[in-house]
């Protein structure tokens, strides 16, 4: 009955997305897919896990092509008229912009379990155009609760007191490959939500607030005095790596010479904590957030489909949908994966279960997405080498902060709606 039961299922999903299939019986080979990921490692593992049973019960091969140097590589097959039928949108900005250029196409999917402000970002005109498959929380302070006391009061001035005792105290790393810096542009988009607020930071974004107005400034010069200490190596550091320093001499043997002794706090989401399996939620590694006002700078990677092939459309159903939502998230600890679908409620790690609560929670959290996502990505590419100038020689801020204004001129603001980058829960 089961293998019956498995069949019909099966029948249902093909015939169901692709008018155009044979019977499932025969199994025949429907068209391939194409998706272009940014992903390495465990985070890339998971994923592929959730493919892989897409393709046992569809029959339809889904060939992953894993690049980092997304936004160029994605953008030079959409140039070439020769686009994967699916890809990891590089930022929300890019959505808008490939839908204005009738790259991107409307998608027949319902994603209305999905929360603010995911939901609106995935949408345009009425017509979604992209799912927010995998979503992650980034103001989030992190330390070792066996090394380490629960820092409390995690307003900025306590964070200033600590940096002040311990000019070593955070784990930073900033190299990423093509997209070096960003763990810097997070965090100084973090403390510009907690200390400007959200009108602040969405007229940043907006480009009605420019990059050397006093809040902007003031955010870049906190988390010098906060980091500058522990920035001594950190622009060749690996962000996945930084972490490692929380574990001390245990890690030399996991993690090897590349992580950064002594230090006992991290920022950021937990997929760039790069946890091992070893490191147990809540005994070894916990957090808190870093807003004491409620305000949270999230983050998701979206799907979009770029061509008309019907398997790419049974493809990105199938990723939206609460079943395969649910086994990505549970698949630790590869990636940590948490879903922006308020129907998966259960995960098999405590850590990511509190940090999904943050995301649906009605406890009056406001959720503003990552500003360099949803800047043009030349803009946000600029964002990244200045945080990597400013960490490495303390380069007059000014000057490179008219630098991005300049850039911000020229390319543009934000295309994203200001309106659409926050959601109150």
């Amino acid at each position: 009955m089961k293998a019956v039961l498995a069949r019909l299922a099966c029948c249902a999903l093909v015939l169901g997305l692709l008018p155009a299939a044979a019977g499932c019986g025969s199994r025949v080979q429907q068209r391939g897919v194409t998706v272009m990921v940014p992903w390495s490692d465990g985070e890339f593992q998971a994923f592929y896990s959730v493919v892989k049973t897409f393709e046992g019960e569809t029959g339809i091969r889904v060939d992953v092509q894993v690049t980092r140097a997304l936004t160029q590589q994605l953008d030079a097959a959409v140039a070439a008229d020769a686009p994967p039928d699916l890809a990891m949108l590089p930022s929300v900005g890019a959505i808008r912009e490939y839908v204005k250029d009738q790259r991107l196409r409307p998608l027949n999917v319902d994603i209305g379990a999905y929360v603010e402000p995911f939901r609106d970002l995935a949408t345009e005109g009425g017509e979604v155009y992209a799912v927010p498959v995998k979503a992650d929380v980034k103001s989030l302070i992190w330390y070792n609760p066996a090394a380490t006391a629960e820092p409390r009061g995690v307003a900025l001035p306590d964070l200033l007191a600590i940096s002040r005792e311990n000019p070593r105290a955070w784990c930073v790393g900033l190299a990423s490959g093509p997209t070096s810096g960003w763990p810097g542009a997070d965090w100084i988009a973090d403390i510009v939500l907690a200390q400007g607020g959200v009108e602040v930071y969405q007229n940043w974004l907006a480009g009605r607030l420019q990059w050397t107005a006093p809040q902007v400034q003031a955010a870049w010069r906190t988390w010098r005095s906060l980091v500058g200490g522990s920035l001594d190596g950190a622009s060749t550091l690996p962000f996945d790596k930084a972490a490692a320093g929380m574990f001390g001499g245990a890690a030399k043997e996991k993690h090897g010479d590349s992580r950064r002794p002594g230090c006992s706090l991290g920022h950021g989401a937990l997929s760039a904590m790069h946890f091992s399996a070893e490191e147990k939620p809540l005994s070894d590694y916990a957090y808190v957030t870093s807003s004491p006002e409620r305000r949270l700078e999230v983050s998701a990677d979206f799907v979009g489909m770029f061509t008309d092939n019907p398997s790419a459309a049974a493809l990105i159903t199938y990723l939206s949908g609460r079943r395969a939502q649910q086994a990505w998230g549970n698949n630790v600890p590869l990636g940590y994966a948490i879903s922006a679908n308020g129907r998966v409620t259960r995960y098999g790690n405590e850590v990511q279960q509190r940090i999904a609560k943050l995301l649906q929670s009605k406890r009056g959290y406001t959720l503003c997405f990552g500003a360099a996502d949803a800047m043009r990505p030349d803009v946000s590419a600029a964002f990244y080498r200045a945080v990597l100038d400013y960490a490495t020689s303390g380069e007059n801020l000014p000057k490179l902060l008219k630098g991005l204004d300049k850039i911000q001129r020229d390319r543009g603001s934000s295309p994203v709606p200001s309106g659409k980058l926050c959601a109150t829960h």
